[in-house]
């Protein structure tokens, strides 16, 4: 999951005041002894902030701490995501984790968001005990697979969720989730879904497989992608589909939306190859860098070599720390080159962060060197679904 770029201000009140002390605290010490001073503390309100649904603070101070000091931003984000994706009032003996499993999707259709049948969940969890999890845990699974604008929204929305789903755990049951209310799930080419699980050990036991002796993280998502996909296919019935590995619910959301850009990629290069019914190497993909008050993601238009228009576009966000200076584009031509695109323009323009007035589709670079709105060539059926962005 993207880690916000902040820009609100506003004025500091107590418990943000604390927070940023007690970040910049943990950030600066100078020791392990000084660490587990800073880090009890700052557990512990941390806490009582999402205890009290308090959401304000912690945006508050991770903007405060995002423009005057980062180290202790990243402190601050690691421990307010850390406890919230943790239960700690559910159990005193026992460590409770949420923990995601993204699966990328891509389907000329609509992409399913929906119940999971009690067969399928019995089968998930014999492989994710097997494969992912450790010895000895206990695990309850959510009975939805989830759209991302489904999932929880905010760390005390998570935190709340996370108590539920691991009290379940701790009495062996799975979780239903109510649909009612749930927001409709958009139509993109390429999407993700989530398979959301809470885990419980003994505090102090490894959580997942990988943690103990004979286990690492390579054999476990070579397992799962065998194991757990096949379960997981029919609920996207029409999906070209991959999964990913299962982790703390955090970082697998990152993982996912890292994951997720050279998915869509090439699934917009199986796309086209499909509908236009051209090989790959037919293909032109124009790519270029996008600004608002810095650069915040690159567009790629594709489309057919003895055409000017563009017929589809995919945008690759920046993630985490990417910036101008890191290997973007270089890695974005790689993936263009690995599906068969041999034709790619690289466009060094810095072009503003512009929308179709219309439908607010993004607009995507053509090899002329303007943003225009992608469109199919006439014949084709309808528009396609839009990619995630």
């Amino acid at each position: 999951m993207k880690r916000p770029r902040p820009k609100r201000r506003g004025a500091l009140g107590q418990e943000t005041e604390q927070l940023l002390r007690l970040a910049t605290g943990l950030a600066e010490s100078g020791s392990r002894t000084e660490d587990r001073y800073w880090e009890d503390r700052l557990s512990t309100l941390i806490d009582e902030v999402l205890s009290n649904h308090d959401e304000e603070s912690f945006n508050v101070a991770l903007d405060h701490l995002y423009g005057a000091h980062i180290e202790a931003y990243e402190e601050l984000a690691d421990f307010i995501e850390s406890r919230a994706e943790n239960a700690p009032a559910v159990s005193a003996g026992h460590e409770i984790l949420l923990v995601a499993a993204p699966i990328l999707a891509w389907s000329r259709y609509n992409i399913p968001a929906g119940t999971i049948p009690a067969a399928v969940r019995a089968n998930l969890r014999v492989h994710l005990q097997a494969h992912v999890f450790a010895e000895n845990t206990r695990i309850a699974l959510a009975d939805f697979l989830f759209s991302p604008d489904q999932l929880p929204q905010g760390y005390c929305a998570t935190s709340a969720f996370t108590a539920v789903l691991g009290r379940a755990a701790m009495d062996g049951k799975d979780l239903h989730i109510e649909t009612k209310g749930l927001p409709e799930t958009a139509h993109f080419l390429s999407d993700t879904r989530y398979l959301l699980a809470a885990v419980a050990v003994t505090r102090g036991q490894p959580i997942f497989a990988w943690q103990e002796a004979d286990g690492t993280r390579e054999r476990a998502l070579h397992q799962w992608r065998n194991q757990g996909g096949a379960c997981l296919a029919p609920l996207l019935p029409g999906c070209a589909t991959e999964v990913v590995l299962p982790e703390a619910y955090f970082a697998a959301n990152r993982q996912a939306d890292r994951a997720s850009r050279p998915y869509a990629v090439r699934a917009s290069v199986a796309f086209l190859g499909a509908e236009l019914e051209v090989p790959a190497s037919r293909l032109r993909a124009v790519v270029a860098p996008f600004h608002d008050r810095q650069l915040e993601e690159f567009r790629i238009g594709f489309g057919m070599l003895d055409r000017d228009d563009i017929a589809h576009g995919v945008v690759w966000p920046l993630l985490g720390a990417e910036d101008e200076n890191t290997e973007t584009l270089a890695e974005i031509e790689a993936v263009l080159r690995d599906s068969g695109v041999t034709e790619i323009v690289a466009l060094d323009h810095a072009f503003p962060l512009e929308y179709c007035d219309d439908c607010g589709a993004p607009l995507y670079p053509s090899a002329d060197g303007e943003i225009v709105h992608a469109e199919m060539p006439e014949g084709h059926g309808e528009h396609p679904p839009r990619h995630l962005h």
